[in-house]
């Protein structure tokens, strides 16, 4: 039985390091489409070399990079992939019977993470992330920071199904991208009026810290789960104390 034409679609930016192996596991996909921001390294020979689609324009935030790239695809479903996002042996076959007369307006795949010198236990929790979807019903939401695709319709998490996120690559790498994504949040809650709680900056880090590492069982993951359930506790409670600190200068 014939399933839906799709189209893989990942904006690039130096990404020459991972591209090859991202786009290697989607090669039987009927387009891809990379949309590059003026990468200087061979990010666009890797992307032709795999019979891309490549257009280039400079990068102003990643939701609207995102629709650009989604707006050159040719097909309406589309498999959005970010260049250091590999698919899992098996995911191919899933995502095909998925796309065979799909009763759905997406389809969320479960995601793991490289947790610095190792990749995340597959029986510790994998996030849904909803990467495989039908344009004509949605497309990216305007959310600074984590802009992520949203849809009109059904969705549905194909459960044998993942793919292996690039993540960080070491501890000092997490700790800067907590540092500008909090920044990025405060500056979100702020403009939309959100207020500030000194309870749940006290209560919420260690309650976060126990459900990473306990109840998604990052336990599994030896001392890199620990380690990536603590700096995410760290996440959780610097974002709270910026937003406190941004109210403090502003009264």
């Amino acid at each position: 039985m014939l399933r839906e034409p799709l189209s893989v679609v990942v904006i690039t930016f130096n990404n020459a390091d991972t591209l090859d192996a991202c786009l290697r596991e989607v090669d039987w996909a009927e387009e891809i489409v990379v949309l590059d921001s003026g990468s200087t390294d061979a990010t666009v020979s890797i992307a032709e070399r795999h019979g891309a689609r490549v257009a280039t324009h400079p990068f102003d935030d990643y939701g609207p990079q995102k629709e650009r790239a989604y707006d050159m695809a040719s097909h309406d479903w589309i498999l959005n992939l970010d260049a250091d996002e590999i698919l899992s042996p098996g995911t191919r076959q899933e995502i095909e019977r998925a796309l065979t007369r799909p009763r759905h307006a997406g389809f969320r795949l479960p995601r793991r993470e490289r947790m610095f010198w190792t990749v995340q236990h597959r029986w510790s929790w994998r996030n849904g992330h909803l990467r495989l979807f039908d344009r004509r019903r949605g497309g990216m939401n305007d959310v600074e920071v984590h802009s992520a695709v949203e849809v009109r319709g059904p969705v549905k998490t194909l459960r044998r199904a993942d793919f292996v996120n690039g993540g960080d690559a070491d501890i000092a790498t997490r700790v800067d991208k907590i540092n500008r994504y909090t920044s990025g949040m405060v500056a979100y809650k702020l403009r939309t009026g959100q207020r500030f709680s000194g309870l749940r900056m006290v209560f919420y880090p260690p309650l976060f810290f126990l459900r990473q590492y306990f109840g998604k069982r990052y336990f599994l993951n030896g001392w890199a789960g620990f380690i990536a359930s603590v700096t995410g506790a760290f996440y959780a409670f610097l974002k709270y104390a910026k937003l406190h600190e941004a109210r403090r200068r502003r009264d």
